[in-house]
């Protein structure tokens, strides 16, 4: 590995050359795959390739090696994600700070790793709002949550500046911002080519514009989480001084075992309470985070809107369809005592989703000023005349799916990969007509409809398998 001059020099600034030895040496190892388990669903604990765990995130593991992540029908079904183990110190962060029921954001959240992170660490009760700018990155945002199936987020596509409008409604904001990628010049290496002085300075200067955008819709006394995949001092160490200078942020200490070889500050004379996450001391790629307070005391509160006549109305009238003044009884029949008690069923267009009583406040409030691609759990779609059950209801079986609403029809591995293959699916003649969950393991991994001789494959069509190749070495993967 060939590293650009201005990088070398720019880590050598904060280490002697034994260190930049070992750092220099680490780079050349192969990244450790890591990967983080889905505590709602069955994982097979004693699959070959899980190796230990990650210190700092109970339940994410290190693997002995890289399956073919595609081939594997537990991927897809939402039962782990894929995840760098570094970023997952973010469950620290959340976990020692956020001790009762809050409202985050994450900003810049595609693809959704720290996204679906945050949906397991937070307390019963919580709000994720999860926001990504752009458009096809935001739809893939989705996708990962929608497989994760927890339902008490809502998916936002808008620039930073947009939640000025929502002031002081957070009390959690994770900004994971674009940064120049140091961190990630192991894993992939044309990070290494995309680097120079002048895009750092770039970064540098875009992730001080995001936080100053957002930070109105932070609550007094709310936590701000910074992180990068970087390593330099400029967009870390300086824009961690800068938002404390700036923005009258207070940072804070986490409290985490020696052993774990985090390192801290690499500003000598001005130590700041900042986590880095270095390849030679930890066993992960290139990461850094800070916790800051935004100080006050002042609650914060949803923005009113204000009728002309001076009166104010805090929720947005929804969008009306055909079917929103009625609730299917056979929608109502698909649902768990658990999601008609603490969840409304909201009809909407062509949907109908379940989304937490007690944040339906927040959500009015939310649409009043972004753009929403998704909220809650969708559990119904209509097509023509009827509601059919939604693939989120699948992924979200066994909490908001009631058992023994539909037939459940296991797949052995090479039907699970024709089904995600959105292939047509073979079922047993004695399978009952209608809709079909079927599962790989125990596990969900979507809906087809028995019509007799054949049985429509329901699932979504963007997120299917478009290889048509098998892998030998697939079939032996997370198995």
């Amino acid at each position: 590995m060939i590293l650009p001059a201005d990088f070398e020099d720019s880590i050598r600034s904060f280490m002697d050359d034994e260190e930049y030895a070992s750092f220099f040496r680490a780079l050349q190892e192969n990244s450790p795959v890591s990967i983080r388990l889905n505590r709602r669903k069955p994982f097979p604990a004693t699959a070959d390739s899980v190796e230990e765990p990650v210190p700092w995130a109970r339940n994410g593991y290190y693997l002995s090696h890289r399956p073919s992540f595609t081939f594997d029908p537990l991927f897809h079904a939402g039962s782990y994600y894929v995840q760098e183990a570094s970023s997952m110190f973010l469950e620290q962060a959340i976990g020692q700070f956020a001790t009762e029921p809050v409202v985050m954001l994450d900003l810049c959240a595609a693809p959704g790793g720290k996204s679906t992170h945050a949906c397991d660490v937070l307390p019963e009760g919580s709000l994720l709002v999860a926001n990504e700018v752009i458009r096809n990155r935001s739809q893939i945002l989705t996708e990962n949550l929608t497989k994760w199936g927890h339902p008490d987020v809502v998916v936002t596509q808008n620039d930073p500046s947009a939640f000025s409008a929502l002031p002081a409604f957070f009390d959690v904001i994770l900004s994971d911002a674009p940064c120049s990628g140091e961190g990630m010049f192991r894993k992939d290496p044309a990070a290494i080519d995309e680097w120079s002085r002048e895009n750092v300075e770039i970064c540098r200067q875009r992730q001080r514009r995001i936080v100053a955008d957002v930070w109105p819709s932070l609550k007094p006394g709310g936590l701000f989480i910074y992180s990068t995949c970087t390593y330099n001092r400029e967009e870390n160490e300086e824009n961690v001084r800068w938002i404390c200078r700036e923005m009258g942020a207070e940072p804070l200490s986490l409290s985490i075992p020696a052993e774990w070889s985090v390192t801290g500050c690499r500003d000598a004379g001005d130590p700041i309470p900042v986590y880095r996450f270095l390849p030679h001391r930890t066993r992960g790629e290139g990461f850094f985070l800070a916790v800051l307070r935004k100080r006050g005391e002042e609650k914060g509160r949803i923005r009113e809107e204000r009728h002309p006549d001076g009166r104010t109305n805090r929720k947005k009238e929804r969008k009306k369809s055909s079917s929103d003044k009625e609730k299917p009884t056979k929608v109502l029949n698909w649902l768990t005592e658990t999601a008609t008690e603490h969840y409304d069923l909201f009809a909407e267009d062509d949907r109908m989703f379940l989304f937490p009583k007690r944040r339906t406040e927040e959500l009015d409030a939310l649409r009043q000023s972004l753009r929403i691609v998704r909220s809650g759990i969708t559990v119904a779609e209509l097509k023509g005349r009827d509601w059919i059950p939604a693939h989120d209801l699948a992924m979200s079986a066994g909490v908001f799916l009631r058992q023994g609403v539909f037939p459940v029809e296991p797949l052995s591995y090479e039907q699970a990969i024709g089904y995600l293959r959105k292939e047509t699916v073979s079922l047993p003649p004695e399978t009952p007509l209608g809709y079909v969950l079927l599962t790989y393991r125990d596990v969900p991994l979507g809906f087809a409809k028995h019509v007799g001789n054949r049985a429509n494959n329901l699932y979504p069509q963007e997120w299917r398998i478009r290889s048509t190749r098998l892998p030998e070495e697939a079939k032996a993967a997370l198995r």
